[in-house]
């Protein structure tokens, strides 16, 4: 029966092998070839599984069997008792032991942990449990991939229990903050009638560690606890179970007045807590491993207890105490403050407001509630500093939050590579009463002796055949989960084990791909938000193109402060808003003198002129030019490095991420442009290069001949290059310039504006021929001329020019969009030979 069971299990869990589309995500199992396939040399070929009748075993048996046959051609046959010829066997170490299979190990691995251990000629795969062996099997074909062998018994035992994922995916279909299609979960109101993408994903769960998801936006719709919503999302459970995965929903608090006939949802209305007990009731009723709750309330908009005059601790209690008796927990997100700030208040700051609201109930909380605490005070910016509550709660159980999904670093349009940035977060040393405390010692629990400790992923895939849109872009997800397990691997480390995985053990993909990523993070930062300024992005838009001027001047709280003299926060004890404060009292000395701050956190701390002098002796302002010119120009290396790669990969992943990183390359001219120029109106300090405010190979779009266009101001100004753009008020127009250039060869490129809805349509000519023609259908987020659906369409074969020729575009706007146009550049390159392909 368990043979049978397993190769049932093998054809209906099989991935095609056909085009590498992404799909797979890192569970190619493609062969293994050249030196790493000597990995599969000696390996036995018989598998014995004990307690195979468990799901979750079974699926660690056919992962092997489908992993060894992929990377090895090898078929594994299914045995009884290994007998005198080698095999893999598999099983709990309670059932081994029992068997008389299991001798000695280096030491026992905790729950859902695993040994690995060579045996008679064959390898032990013993885990402390069912999601031990499991992540065991992916252990050894993880280790398989990457080329090497288990030659001595070694054990694991993942750092935190809570290793989840957040979706925020609502029940019409789609996702707050993804970037990647519609919801694998939800259509329509109703869960879909097609989860088969469900099981997979909880496949690529399983392989990291990864052991819950809360499947729904903390954003919560309040039918989620409706009959026909728990009813599907017991199919969802179904889907995820064997691969030790368990559902969790976030829920509004709210619900008992929104959806149960009461009059109140007071948390201590015994009225209300009888309400939520029943709800869980018949939670477990349908879904017996139900995890729990994910609750965000009094914030942005979403109600709490707060309206009656309750504390967060009270509200977290009572659904606690529902969920206690069926092993559930409460996530209570930390993610509170007041979006209503008074910007006139010098003393007001965003930053201040979760530690304020929850260090004073520090032990308050039951013990099956666990904070969910955003790895920095604002939210998911390219860089802040790690949250002060971490360090501010002693007697609570604390997960950090972190997101995977990109809101505030390029959406999954831009490469970037958040590893080494979650890093930097979990090395920080928080010096906790004078002696060492990194953050990872926090969230796990082992500081202040606290029996849960979690690492929570906001992921938010979708349907797209790849899952997060950019194929680079599954590092992070990969990442997430191999942190979650194991803090203390490095990003080194986990970016090697991705790409070998994903592309294969080639030398030279490997190297640049890693060389790519690992670089990704301070690319980004360098054109969007340096310093510690934030992402710089539209906060009140959708958080993805350049929008210096929205953070100042409203109740959200991530100002900038700038004005004619300087730029910062001052978040000090001294002269601020106190927030430093709130730090250990060592590490609060650091950020509150100037001198000891570090500079990549200067202006989250500390409010300064713009001709600051940094360690390197150059001004603030003129770092902000340099880092942001230095950024735009390695952006356009990444295109460079990715196509040394045209023939070493398939082309179906070369084409998307070629397209990708030329996308990203122009994204990065118009932070560049939009950013300095901000700063250059702000400060009226000049760019000691000369290169802010003097673009010579640029021809603005309204002082080209125009037929059909109007001349528009752009607001704010440096929303465009020469602070005007145009728009096309008829069914076709054109904008055409006679050139006066020297004879040469020179790459030519569009800037012009994307709207969501629309597709105009381009055509570019060079003395009446065709050079290019183009659709403006990308849909970035916006429908309006901004730093959001600013972009770049070039030609990237250099094009010869001579004085007196005629370029002209020509435009037809579609849906609504007016085909807005910017400028023209033409950049010198030196001989044809620098042709990119």
């Amino acid at each position: 029966m368990l043979r049978a069971a397993i190769c049932v299990l093998l054809l209906a869990g099989s991935h095609s092998a056909g085009a590498e589309d992404g799909s797979a995500g890192w569970l190619r199992y493609a062969p293994l070839t050249g030196a790493s396939r000597a990995a599969c040399q000696h390996l036995p070929t018989r598998l014995v599984v004990l307690g195979g009748e468990q799901p979750t075993i079974a699926r660690a048996a056919q992962e092997l069997q489908q992993g060894l046959a992929g990377m090895c051609g090898i078929t594994l046959q299914v045995v009884v008792a290994p007998g005198s010829r080698p095999a893999f066997v598999l099983g709990t170490i309670g059932d081994l032991k029992s068997a008389k299979l299991f001798a000695t190990t280096p030491a026992l691995p905790g729950a859902e942990g695993f040994t690995l251990a060579p045996s008679d000629g064959g390898y032990l795969i013993a885990g402390a449990d069912a999601r031990g062996v499991l992540y065991g099997s992916f252990a050894m074909l993880r280790m398989l991939a990457m080329g090497e062998r288990i030659r001595v018994a070694r054990s694991e035992t993942p750092a935190a229990q809570v290793r989840w994922t957040n979706e925020w995916d609502n029940l019409d279909g789609s996702i707050e903050r993804g970037y990647a299609g519609r919801s694998i979960f939800f259509e329509n109101g109703r869960v879909r009638s097609d989860l088969g993408r469900v099981g997979f994903y909880g496949r690529l769960l399983s392989s990291v560690g990864i052991n819950g998801i809360t499947i729904n936006n903390v954003n919560a719709d309040v039918r989620m606890l409706t009959p026909e919503i728990v009813d599907g999302v017991a199919r969802i459970a179904a889907e995820l179970r064997p691969f030790g995965v368990r559902v969790s929903l976030a829920v509004d608090f709210s619900s008992p007045k929104a959806i149960g006939g009461l009059d109140t949802f007071d948390p201590l209305d015994p009225a209300v807590a009888r309400w939520w007990a029943e709800q869980i009731e018949a939670l477990y009723r349908k879904i017996p491993d139900f995890a729990g709750f994910t609750v965000k309330a009094d914030s942005e908009g979403k109600p709490g207890p707060s309206q009656y005059g309750r504390t967060p601790a009270q509200a977290a209690n009572m659904l606690a105490a529902a969920l206690k008796p069926h092993g559930g927990v409460v996530l209570y997100r930390a993610f509170v403050y007041n979006h209503h700030l008074d910007w006139n208040d010098l003393k007001a700051d965003r930053a201040r407001a979760a530690y304020d609201i929850f260090h004073p109930l520090d032990g308050t909380f039951a013990d099956n509630v666990i904070l969910q605490i955003k790895n920095g005070p604002i939210d998911f910016q390219v860089r802040e500093p790690v949250s002060p509550l971490f360090a501010g709660l002693r007697k609570t159980d604390e997960a950090i939050e972190l997101e995977v999904s990109q809101e505030y670093t390029g959406q999954q349009r831009h490469l970037v590579y958040l590893v080494p940035q979650w890093k930097t977060y979990l090395d920080t040393d928080m010096r906790v009463d004078g002696h060492s405390a990194p953050l990872q010692s926090i969230v796990e629990g082992q500081l202040f002796h606290r029996p849960v400790g979690g690492f929570i992923g906001v992921a938010n895939v979708g349907l797209d055949t790849n899952w997060m849109a950019h194929p680079l872009a599954m590092a992070n997800l990969y990442g997430f989960g191999r942190l979650a397990w194991n803090p203390g691997l490095s990003s080194e480390r986990i970016v090697d084990e991705w790409t070998r995985q994903s592309f294969g053990n080639k030398p030279l993909v490997d190297h640049v791909i890693e060389d790519m990523q690992l670089r990704s993070w301070s690319i980004y930062e360098n054109y969007t938000g340096p310093l510690g300024l934030g992402t710089l992005v539209d906060i009140i838009g959708p958080h993805f193109g350049p929008g210096p001027a929205s953070a100042e001047h409203n109740g959200w709280g991530q100002w900038l402060r700038a004005d004619a003299q300087g730029i910062g926060m001052d978040r000090t004890v001294a002269t601020g808003t106190g927030y430093t404060g709130q730090y250990p009292r060592e590490l609060a000395a650091q950020y509150e003198d100037i001198a000891q701050c570090p500079e990549p956190l200067l202006l989250f701390m500390h409010h300064v002129p713009y001709t600051y002098r940094l360690h390197s002796g150059e001004s603030v302002v003129q770092h902000v030019y340099d880092t942001h010119y230095d950024g735009a120009e390695q952006a356009m290396q990444l295109v460079s490095e990715w196509q040394s790669l045209a023939r070493h990969i398939d082309a179906e992943r070369y084409s998307k991420v070629l397209a990708l990183q030329r996308g990203q390359a122009g994204f990065a001219i118009v932070w560049r442009d939009t950013i300095t120029n901000w700063f250059a109106q702000q400060s009226g300090v000049a760019d000691a290069q000369g290169r802010v405010g003097h673009l010579p190979d640029r021809i603005e779009a309204e002082s080209m001949q125009l037929h059909g266009y109007q001349v528009h101001a752009a607001t704010p100004s440096e929303m465009a290059s020469g602070g005007n753009a145009v728009t096309c008020a008829t069914t076709r127009c054109t904008a055409s310039t006679v050139l006066d250039r020297p004879a040469g060869w020179y790459r030519l490129s569009v800037g012009y504006y994307d709207y969501h809805d629309g597709a105009s349509r381009f055509t570019l000519t060079l003395n009446g021929n065709s050079v290019g023609q183009w659709s403006a259908d990308d849909d970035l987020p916006m429908n309006n001329m901004s730093g959001t659906t600013a972009t770049r369409w070039t030609h990237w074969m250099p094009l010869a020019l001579s004085p007196g020729d005629t370029l002209q575009l020509t435009a037809t706007p579609q849906g609504g969009e007016p085909a807005p146009v910017d400028y023209l550049e033409l950049t010198p390159v030196a001989t044809p030979a620098h042709r990119t392909h």
